[in-house]
């Protein structure tokens, strides 16, 4: 297993000098303690931790996975004693809201922590990972008594939250979930069903866990309009406010899934088990949300995680393996080979991961930003920062995992024969890496989510308040020595608007074309935003070399990277854009009988 390292440098860049999130903080009521060197300390604390605690049980962890009993579920060697300390040193706190036992940092840091985490050990990171969207959940729509029962233990830390959704005859079309919620006489509900694939749903690593569970009412209409959001608690709370009896919720079996093994990914039987209504009775799916928006982003965060640490590995390897010589002649004349760094495949794939690592990087931090702005700001910029968000969301959830697991999977490449063998920790990365484009909603949900609700659901609103701003942002430094960067910045910008208008025009005829296009739509989407990232990453080195000021190679690599992102994968657009305009006729014309073998 690579040995993982915080890119701390690059974190501060973003952070930083691209986001300025000092001034921004300082800007938003309750955020003003958020100074540069305050964030600076937590990062560098929170990158020892994740480098001495997390790290060094990834791989013992994968290759242990999760033990199964009736008695309940234990986790890996080390992964109790981990999180043990990751709660001693108050890192669950570390922005929620104070009046709850919280840090009150901004959502920005949850989002750097979840990072750092992730990239050092995905599946210990899961367990407490879901513990953020059950607080917001619970902030958001739950009852003032709910969130004085609730939110203090699991803000602390000391109680985790799960999500449960799916169902074996229902995975994302929740519409057809049967879990039912009788009432009872003293205001609370037996619910009874069965989840499945529920991340955490057991473990030995905390006092309890509080389920956030879909339900039906025994009135409620048929469809996604009869839908309620539910409190199930592993054990019931005792007027002190401490644990209390067992409540009839069980893990009944762990799946054998093909990466993440040391997260215990459940079946869950409810059978009677008291719950509280969360809500409004039947509004359960706007209230879950809530939860499923903070969950698509940490999704995207795996992403980036294991494009990092593929790329780490990766970068170490290449430099130390020593096979054939540069074409353009010996670059190590005393040893019997050149390190494969030199050849240009090699950088052509280094290049993919750090190009899609750092980018990816700078577009999860802005949506943090973003986050943190629909919270604390005034009304109007609140709803500026809302409708981003919901454009920008799907995006980054499909497009940051479909390029993290390409990453992956080009560090293996890199490793060639060893990559595939287990000992050196690169196919663990590929296999961690998979389920992140199928879970929160697979990359064609994201993508039907992009074009149908979010693009032309809002007739093209949504897209034309982001899209302004990189016109923006293309005008202000249009005179700068950055016209390789600006000038197809401003061409895709308008493109993107035009591709968009063309596939609502057909979908008008029909409907079947948006599907079509969708997936395409959204990568084409990705690509473009990121090319936005980059740009402003590119304008940020040039202005600082121009200083002759210090670290100039971090700069320069910034530069050389952008450089690359433009003339080597944006132009996978082109791809994108032939076939989401090739219609849905040649998928949708063949008869369903001609699909047989």
């Amino acid at each position: 297993m690579p040995e993982y390292k915080a890119p701390q440098r690059d974190i501060r860049f973003v952070m930083n000098e691209l986001l300025d999130s000092e001034g921004l903080y300082q800007s938003l009521p309750g955020c003003e303690e958020a100074t540069s060197d305050l964030l600076d300390a937590i990062v560098a604390e929170g990158a020892k931790f994740c480098e001495e605690q997390l790290a060094p049980i990834n791989q013992s962890g994968d290759e242990e996975g999760c033990h199964w009993s009736e008695a309940g579920v234990t986790t890996p060697a080390g992964f109790k004693d981990a999180y043990k300390q990751y709660v001693e040193n108050g890192w669950p706190a570390l922005s929620a809201p104070t009046e709850f036992g919280g840090q009150g940092m901004p959502g920005l840091m949850g989002i750097i922590l979840n990072e750092l985490a992730g990239s050092a050990n995905w599946s210990w990171g899961m367990y407490p990972g879901l513990s953020l969207g059950a607080v917001r959940t619970v902030l958001e729509h739950g009852s003032d008594e709910q969130r004085q029962t609730w939110l203090g233990k699991l803000v602390s830390g000391e109680w985790t939250g799960t999500m449960c959704l799916t169902e074996a005859q229902c995975g994302s079309d929740l519409s057809l979930l049967r879990t039912r919620a009788e009432p009872n006489a003293d205001g609370s509900y037996s619910v009874t069903g069965t989840k499945i694939f529920i991340s955490a749903g057991e473990h030995d690593m905390a006092d309890n866990i509080v389920h956030i569970v879909l339900a039906r009412l025994p009135d409620a209409p048929e469809g996604s309009k009869g839908i309620s959001l539910f409190i199930v608690p592993k054990f019931l709370v005792n007027e002190d406010g401490g644990v209390g009896e067992r409540n009839p919720v069980y893990c009944a079996s762990i799946e054998k899934k093909m990466g993440i093994k040391a997260s215990a990914t459940c079946v869950m039987n409810f059978d009677g088990a008291k719950g509280f209504l969360i809500g409004p009775p039947n509004k359960g799916l706007a209230c879950m949300f809530t939860f499923m928006n903070v969950a698509r982003l940490g999704t995207a965060v795996q992403g980036l995680a294991h494009g990092e640490l593929s790329y780490q590995g990766a970068l170490a390897y290449a430099r130390e393996r020593l096979a054939m010589r540069s074409i353009t002649g010996p670059k190590n004349p005393d040893g019997p080979a050149d390190p494969i760094i030199v050849h240009p495949d090699v950088r052509r794939m280094l290049l993919t991961q750090k190009a899609f690592a750092e980018g990816s990087r700078a577009f999860l931090y802005y949506l943090a930003q973003l986050s943190d702005v629909e919270r604390f700001a005034d009304a109007e910029r609140a709803g500026a920062a809302t409708d981003l968000m919901a454009l920008l969301t799907p995006i980054a959830k499909a497009f940051i995992t479909e390029t993290g697991f390409e990453s992956a999977n080009l560090g293996v490449q890199i490793f060639g024969g060893h990559g595939f063998i287990r000992e050196w920790g690169m196919e663990q990365i590929v296999r961690d890496a998979r389920i992140a484009m199928l879970y929160e909603g697979t990359t064609g949900i994201q993508a039907m989510d992009l074009i149908g609700r979010k693009v032309l659901g809002s007739g093209g609103k949504l897209l034309l308040g982001f899209t302004a701003r990189i016109q923006e942002f293309c005008t202000q430094h249009s005179d700068d020595n950055a016209a390789e960067f600006i000038k197809p910045l401003q061409a895709y910008c308008d493109e993107w608007a035009e591709l968009t208008t063309k596939i609502g025009e057909a979908a008008m005829d029909n409907p079947d074309e948006a599907g079509a296009a969708a997936v395409d739509y959204l990568m084409y989407s990705g690509y473009v935003t990121l090319a936005y990232f980059w740009a402003q990453m590119a304008v940020l080195a040039q202005h600082k070399l121009a200083g002759n000021g210090a670290e100039r190679e971090f700069y320069e690599a910034k530069l050389h990277t952008a450089r690359f992102y433009f003339e080597r994968l944006l132009p996978r657009t082109l791809a994108h854009k032939e076939s989401m305009l090739s219609g849905s006729d040649n998928l949708m014309e063949m008869d369903e009988a001609l699909f047989a073998f």
